[in-house]
């Protein structure tokens, strides 16, 4: 049989898969191939270039990379990028691929060290290639293989000479039959992305070690059992010594050790060196002990039940794309822990070994997917889908053991995936039949069949948290098939997918965390995702951007659909990491509607002592007492916290008073040091404890201009009520608001009929003018101006009043009341209620801000545990989020005051005073400042698209809608959703 790239078959001329040691674990010799090779790259697999040609005159390439990015983010002289999320970029005819399919052409000189040992075998390993290749030595084709993130091993012993020099050829496609198993939303990329090496096995090598290491939480005894075996020539058992000098133990393998052990978790991630020897090889292993079980419904580890804090992970650089260094994997774990992240679903394929020593070493539990996704089958209803294919079985039986018998003996892995979306078929049988013989004790994932045949958890994406509360109790509608609900029932729960964290968001994480903890059933989730993909390139002018679907001119692609996470693209955190972070924290601190706080300690193997409970009593950021508390709580337990009862209060002044309690760990142990910081925070929370005084009665009088026009403080109006200066800087716009340039999130449906976008547009709210209906003076002294805020084409608005009146003992001042009542047809949704205000000002984004009010970062209706009350400062340039896609961020909340300087010392003071939507009372306002328009910002597609319009753009709300996850799950929450209603609020605007 012709083995082509269109062929359904295994690897061929392969060494059978075995286990990966970390690197630098073995005394065996190795050496690496990684570095420049060279390369050419031809339209079609039929490259006819003969396997034994040098390429002496080819251009040279990076290895491991891969070829479209290999001369980023300057040029493109192999290709370009192309990102799509659920379509193949092909034509559906499984295996067949187009005839016009990029090839690259590879080639390296071999060597032989002088130092090579002599006896033994000699393998080839390549740890990742995108798609499908074929390798050659000196002419003759040796091996063919796939699995894109699967390592391939091929016996070179006998063919190399000592000191010789060897032609290594590898010819990869971009396309093969294995692209309809790899839909994994992401850049189609190709090439040699993962290392090479070259390996020595001994003779009597250990060649495959398993490591069983259970723990028994009654009685606090470890018991390991290390199985080693070699591959070559067969598959036999090797006479290997075990030892493991911290426990003083010692055995053959096969034989059961037992000890007195610290068990392994993500929170305390405790290892001992196991090292495994024979005559010819030893290798050192670094083993946690720990047991996985399910009992009712409920997933223990170490007989404790835990949750799953998690994200998925795609392997990404901006500039390397999945070829990711060391340096960036360890980065990933340390930012993730410093984040309170305590899980990884390494979505949708095995990770680069590295990356799970990482997470045993540091303390991460991971679920180990399967290289499979099937997802593009989805769109003509699953015909041909390879996981209901027989002729597939083997191919998908051979990922999911390269996977296992890889990865097994990592503590960190806490579950095998068979892959995702890949729909259902009797090849998940056959998949996670594979993986019970060789791992019986891990359980089995799979989201895909919610019948959950096969697996031992039910896993579900982006179920809405009204479906995951009833999930919870136990009491969701039932599947349609009686023997399957009643086995599904009898699981826990887990979202692999939710919280969709795509540009501004996710919102509603806090929501779905709650029923995390009320329920025991429920496991956790992983939200989605962890990264931005967007790869870096220059524009026509050399600007540096990052970019997404479509620019790189695809045909076919999803745009934005790729910048999802919650770091952007260069590892910069999100505020939506900063959320996760809070939401997530160990050590929660939430407010009571009694004046209290509840401090809930959510680690499962660890008390507080580690932490100290600090508290400060301030007015914005002047601190007025300062203490500790006397707690320390058990794993697992709460109690009910109060200021304490001889705290002196001070009277209301400019700013309110909060009692903030923080958990802070101030050194880290054996298991956090790299990560862990002096002062780290690990939880935190506040108690309003004294609102700020009433602004005065302003009792001043509006003064008529000779023109006509009106005089109230800084403020300077027409004669037809149109507010022409303010501060002494004119006023371009004025008005009422009820639109925001549309987040990603705004832009999708979620589960609805229309998006928020959708509906906003269709009241008219993209369009937003003014009428002004009438203009005087009141018997006060005040400036009323009664007007409609509305857009075209529809009875949908807003009646408006504007009441307007000087401080009479601060002549730089004018009190603002406005009143909003909505009119017509009410949509859905809104996007804000409250005033826009646009002032000249060239240097806008040098402009500093200082305020009092929830910060330091911007924070919203659904999304806002992050946001803690207090003085902040930024300039307007800091004070945007610059998300991949441009959008709606930056909003501060319950701002009671804040002061604007301008480049030229000139500022402007905006002070809150009663603040009602719909008439309940809320303290201060919502804050957004840009330098630029919020239809600038809509229109623009990257940030440095964004430039200053010589405006300050201000928007001061009464509210906003919150952000949800629409792009992908659940839009808005009813407790986040703002509707038209009544509103009203008192301004004192400043001149400084």
């Amino acid at each position: 049989m012709t083995i082509t790239h269109e062929s359904v078959a295994t690897p061929d001329g392969v060494v059978a898969p075995r286990f990966r040691p970390p690197a630098g674990a073995s005394s065996a010799a190795a050496v690496s191939l990684d570095g420049e090779w060279r390369f050419r790259l031809f339209p079609r697999p039929d490259t006819g270039v003969d396997r034994a040609e040098p390429g002496d005159d080819w251009d040279r390439v990076s290895v491991p990379g891969h070829w479209q990015l290999a001369g980023a983010p300057d040029a493109w002289p192999y290709g370009t990028p192309a990102y799509t999320n659920v379509l193949f970029p092909f034509p559906v005819e499984p295996p067949h691929v187009p005839d016009d399919n990029p090839t690259g052409e590879y080639r390296t000189t071999l060597r032989l060290p002088a130092d090579w040992p002599d006896g033994g075998r000699t393998l080839l390993r390549f740890e990742g290639v995108d798609s499908w290749f074929q390798v050659a030595l000196d002419g003759e084709l040796l091996a063919t293989s796939h699995g894109s993130r699967l390592p391939t091993e091929i016996d070179l012993t006998g063919r190399l000479r000592q000191g010789g020099e060897h032609l290594l050829a590898v010819r990869v496609t971009q396309w093969s039959a294995m692209s309809y198993i790899e839909d994994q939303d992401q850049w189609w990329l190709s090439g040699i992305f993962r290392g090479v090496t070259l390996e020595h096995r001994p003779d009597g090598a250990l060649d495959d070690i398993r490591v069983h290491a259970d723990y028994d939480h009654v009685t606090g005894v470890g018991t390991l059992r290390v199985d080693a075996a070699t591959i070559l020539p067969g598959a036999d058992a090797v006479a290997a010594r075990v030892v493991v000098p911290e426990l003083g133990v010692e055995g053959a393998a096969g034989e059961e050790l037992r000890a007195a052990v610290e068990p392994w978790s993500a929170e305390r991630p405790r290892l001992y060196d196991v090292v495994v020897t024979t005559d010819t090889e030893t290798v050192t292993l670094a083993v946690g002990f720990r047991t996985i079980s399910i009992e009712d419904g409920v997933f223990l580890v170490n007989g404790r039940p835990i949750k799953l804090r998690g994200v998925n992970r795609h392997e990404f650089d901006p500039l390397r794309g999945r070829s990711v260094t060391p340096e960036r994997m360890l980065e990933d774990v340390l930012l993730m822990k410093r984040h309170h992240i305590n899980a990884v679903r390494t979505s949708h394929y095995p990770p680069h070994p590295h990356f799970l020593d990482l997470c045993d070493r540091h303390g991460l539990y991971v679920i180990d997917e399967n290289d499979l996704e099937t997802h593009g089958f989805e769109v003509d209803g699953w015909v041909g889908n390879p996981v209901d294919d027989p002729e597939w079985t083997e191919v998908l039986v051979d990922r999911v053991t390269r996977m296992v018998r890889r990865d097994a003996h990592h503590a960190s892995i806490i579950m095998w995936s068979l892959g995702n979306e890949a729909g259902v078929g009797r090849n998940l049988a056959a998949m996670a039949g594979a993986i019970r013989t060789l791992d019986p004790a891990r359980p089995v994932h799979y989201e895909g069949d919610w019948s959950s045949d096969h697996v031992d958890v039910y896993s579900r994406m982006y179920a809405e948290s009204e479906e995951v509360d009833l999930i919870g109790q136990g009491i969701e509608p039932p599947f349609e098939r009686a023997d399957a609900d009643v086995r599904r029932r009898a699981m826990p729960f887990l979202q692999c997918e939710y919280a969709h964290a795509m540009g501004n968001g996710p919102g509603g994480l806090a929501d779905y965390d709650a029923l995390f903890d009320r329920y025991p059933r429920l496991l956790g989730g992983f939200i989605w995702e962890w990264i931005d993909h967007g790869l870096t390139r220059t524009d026509d002018d050399g600007v540096l951007f990052s970019a997404y679907g479509g620019d790189f001119g695809e045909r076919l692609h999803d745009g934005t659909f790729i910048a999802d996470g919650l770091l952007l693209p260069d590892r910069t955190p999100s505020p939506g990491l900063l959320e996760t972070a809070a939401v997530f924290a160990p050590i929660r601190i939430d407010a009571r509607d009694d004046g209290s706080l509840l401090v809930r300690n959510r680690y499962v193997f660890r008390d507080t002592s580690h932490a100290e409970l600090r508290w400060t009593l301030h007015r914005g950021d002047e601190e007025l007492a300062a203490g500790t508390l006397e707690l320390a709580l058990d794993a697992g337990t709460e109690a009910v916290v109060r200021p304490p009862a001889d705290l002196a209060l001070p009277e209301p002044g400019d700013a309110p008073v909060w009692w903030t309690l923080r958990a802070v760990q101030e050194k880290p142990d054996a298991f956090e040091d790299g990560w862990l910081e002096p002062g780290f925070v690990l939880g935190a929370g506040q108690l309003l404890l004294v609102e700020p005084a009433p602004l005065a009665a302003p009792a001043g009088r509006v003064t008529v201009e000779a023109d006509g026009g009106f005089r109230a403080g800084p403020a300077r109006f027409d004669s037809r009520g149109g507010l022409q200066e303010l501060g002494g800087r004119a006023v371009h716009v004025f008005r009422a608001d009820a639109w925001r340039a549309s987040t990603d999130n705004d832009r999708r449906p979620g589960r609805g009929e229309r998006s928020d976008a959708q509906v906003w547009h269709r009241a008219g709210l993209t369009l937003l003018g003014e009428r002004i209906a009438g203009v005087g003076v009141t018997d006060d002294g005040t400036l009323e101006i009664d007007g409609r805020v509305a857009g075209p084409a529809i009875r949908t608005g807003l009646a408006t009043r504007y009441r307007w009146q000087p401080v009479a003992d601060a002549p730089d001042a004018v009190d603002l009341i406005l009143d909003l009542r909505p009119e017509g047809p009410s949509p859905q949704s809104v996007a804000r209620l409250g005033l826009l205000l646009a002032l000249d000002e060239p240097r806008a984004a040098e402009a500093g801000v200082r305020w009092t009010g929830l910060g330091p970062d911007e924070s919203y209706a659904d999304s806002k545990v992050a946001a803690l009350g207090g003085a902040w400062e930024h300039t307007v340039a800091d004070w945007q989020t610059r998300y991949t896609h441009p959008q709606e961020n930056g909003a501060r909340r319950g701002v009671t005051s804040a002061a604007v300087s301008f480049a030229d010392g000139s500022g402007l003071r905006i002070d809150s005073g009663e603040v009602t939507v719909g008439g309940r009372p809320q303290v201060g306002f919502e804050l957004s400042l840009r330098p630029w328009s919020d239809e600038a910002l809509d229109r623009a597609a990257h940030p440095h698209e964004l430039v200053p319009d010589g405006r300050l753009w201000l928007h001061v709300d009464a509210a906003q809608h919150g952000v949800g996850s629409a792009a992908c799950g659940p839009g808005v929450l009813p407790n986040a959703q703002l509707h038209a209603a009544p509103v009203r609020m008192r301004l004192r605007l400043t001149a400084l």
